[in-house]
C-alpha cells in the first residue's frame, strides 16, 4: 500500500481516516468518520459532539480521557485536529451509537465477551480457538502446534518471571526485548519493522524455524532463571540476555551451515 492508502480503512465500503502511533503500537481511528458510516447523518459532527457531551455525564471521565485529537487529513487536503480513538475506545463508543448498522458489532462483543468468560473456567477452550483462528487463516498444522507450544513455553517463562518480583507489563516487555535482541541481533520493534508489521503479533508473523529459537531462548532463560534465582530486576536482564544467546549460538552454526540468514521478512 502506497502513503495514502495507509491512512485509509474501508468500513461498509466507506474510508475511515486513522493514524499509526509507532510509539505506542496502536491504530488510531477517526470517530467522525465512524459515526457517519454508523449513522448516516449528515451533520456527523454534531451528533458526535452531542453524544460526547452524553458520555461525560454519564460515563464521567474514564471514556471521555481516553478519546485524544489528532490532525488528520481533510476532503479540502488540509490537515485538522480531529477526536480519534483507539479500537477498544472505539468498540465502546460504538455501544452507545443506537443504529441498526452497529448492532452486528455489538452482538458480536457480547459474543467475545461470553466466550472469554468460558475459557476462565475452561482453558482449553482458548486452545481450540486459537487453532480454529490460525486454521481459518490459512496457517498449516506444523506451524499450529508449533505456535501453540510457544505460548506454553511462554506461560512458563513468565510465571517464573513473577517468582522473581518481575512486575508484568512493562519490565515483562523489557526481559521479552533483551531475549529478542541477544538471540536475533534486533530489538522487538526492528524485528517487527523488518516483517511489515504494526499492530499484527510477532510470533504470528514468525517462520517455524524463528519460532524454534525464539522458544529455545525463552526455555533456555526459564531453565538458567530457576537455577540462579535472580533477586532483582537488573539481575533477571542479564539472565534474559544468556537465555538468549544460548538461541544465538544455535542460529549461527545453523546459518554457517547452509549459508544464509534464518530471519526473513
Amino acid at each position: 500500500m502506497n502513503k495514502n492508502q495507509k491512512k485509509i480503512a474501508i468500513f461498509k465500503q466507506q474510508k475511515i481516516r486513522r493514524v499509526w502511533d509507532e510509539e505506542k503500537e496502536l491504530w488510531y481511528f477517526s470517530i467522525i468518520d465512524i459515526v457517519k458510516v454508523l449513522t448516516n447523518s449528515t451533520i456527523p459532527r454534531r451528533y458526535w459532539a452531542d453524544l460526547k457531551s452524553k458520555l461525560e455525564r454519564e460515563e464521567g471521565s474514564q471514556l471521555y480521557d481516553k478519546i485524544v485529537q489528532l490532525k488528520l487529513e481533510a476532503s479540502d487536503g488540509k490537515k485538522y485536529l480531529t477526536d480519534v480513538a483507539d479500537t477498544e475506545t472505539l468498540l465502546r463508543i460504538i455501544q452507545s451509537i443506537p443504529s441498526p448498522k452497529a448492532e452486528p458489532l455489538k452482538i458480536w462483543l457480547a459474543k467475545v465477551g461470553y466466550e472469554r468468560i468460558e475459557e476462565t473456567e475452561d482453558p482449553e477452550l482458548a486452545f481450540n480457538r486459537a487453532m480454529r483462528t490460525y486454521l481459518q487463516k490459512g496457517y498449516s498444522k506444523e506451524w499450529i502446534n508449533q505456535r501453540l507450544k510457544s505460548i506454553e513455553i511462554r506461560k512458563e517463562l513468565t510465571d517464573e518471571w513473577q517468582e522473581r518480583g518481575v512486575k508484568e507489563g512493562v519490565e515483562f516487555a523489557i526481559l521479552t526485548d533483551e531475549i529478542t535482541k541477544a538471540w536475533s541481533d534486533m530489538t522487538v520493534k526492528d524485528f517487527k519493522k523488518k516483517k511489515g508489521l504494526k499492530k499484527e503479533s510477532l510470533r504470528d508473523n514468525m517462520t517455524n524455524l524463528e519460532l524454534v529459537l525464539n522458544m529455545l531462548a525463552e526455555t533456555s532463560t526459564t531453565e538458567i532463571s530457576k537455577s540462579k534465582k535472580p533477586k532483582n530486576f537488573k539481575e533477571n536482564k542479564q539472565v534474559a540476555k544468556d537465555g538468549g544467546s544460548v538461541a544465538k549460538k544455535a542460529r549461527q552454526e545453523l546459518e554457517n551451515k547452509i549459508g544464509q540468514k534464518m530471519i526473513g521478512k
